[in-house]
Parts: structure tokens; C-alpha cells; sequence
């Protein structure tokens, strides 16, 4: 069974930086894509950056130059790297595991971005 785990979350001044980390353990197909998303209070939950296993990426326009993610095929993790860090980036965090039948998430992780 395929379980995630999330690290790296906190708070952080605004204009700081903060790193997000996910482990994928178990059985994983080597054609699935990782992806981070985030949902903050009272709103819905969307998508913030994805990998794919061939290192494409995407990310949404509110975290364009600032957030990079990343990904290791070979140890299953991926990192998401927050940088000049906003209030309005202030949610939940979780990481999603996607593709090959398989579509999981993580448990979640609180990133507050306040002075």
C-alpha cells in the first residue's frame, strides 16, 4: 500500500522561504507525477505546482519565479521550495500522488506566513 508523508511546514515571515517535503513508500509504477496543492481557510483546494516522472513541470500563476518544485524518481519524493513567501500563501499544504490508476494524498502540512 502506497503511503505519503509530508515534512517541512511552519511559520515563516513574509518574504521568507520554507521547503515541503513528500516520501512516497511502497509499491510505486515509475509513470506517476507528484503534485503539491494547498487549500486555506474557506476556500477550495488547488493545485500549486506538479511534476511529472519526466520532469515536466507546472505551477500556478499566483506562485510563478517563486516556488520550485522537484522530484527523485529513484527515492519517491518530492519537494516543493518556497521562496519571498506571501501571507496570502498561508494553507494547508498536501502532496498528491497521480497517475497509473493511482491517485493519492498526503495528510497535509499548515504553512502560516505571518509577521
Amino acid at each position: 500500500q502506497v503511503q505519503l508523508a509530508e515534512s517541512g511546514g511552519g511559520l515563516v515571515q513574509p518574504g521568507g522561504s520554507l521547503r515541503l517535503s513528500c516520501a512516497a513508500s511502497g509499491r510505486i509504477p515509475s509513470d506517476v507525477a507528484m503534485a503539491w496543492y494547498r487549500q486555506a481557510p474557506g476556500k477550495q483546494r488547488e493545485l500549486v505546482a506538479s511534476i511529472t516522472n519526466l520532469g515536466t513541470t507546472n505551477y500556478a500563476e499566483s506562485v510563478k519565479g517563486r516556488f520550485t518544485i522537484s522530484g527523485d524518481n529513484a527515492r519517491n519524493t518530492a519537494a516543493l521550495q518556497m521562496n519571498s513567501l506571501k501571507p496570502e500563501d498561508t494553507a494547508v499544504y498536501y502532496c498528491n500522488l497521480f497517475g497509473a490508476g493511482m491517485n493519492l494524498w498526503g495528510q497535509g502540512i499548515l504553512v502560516t506566513v505571518s509577521s
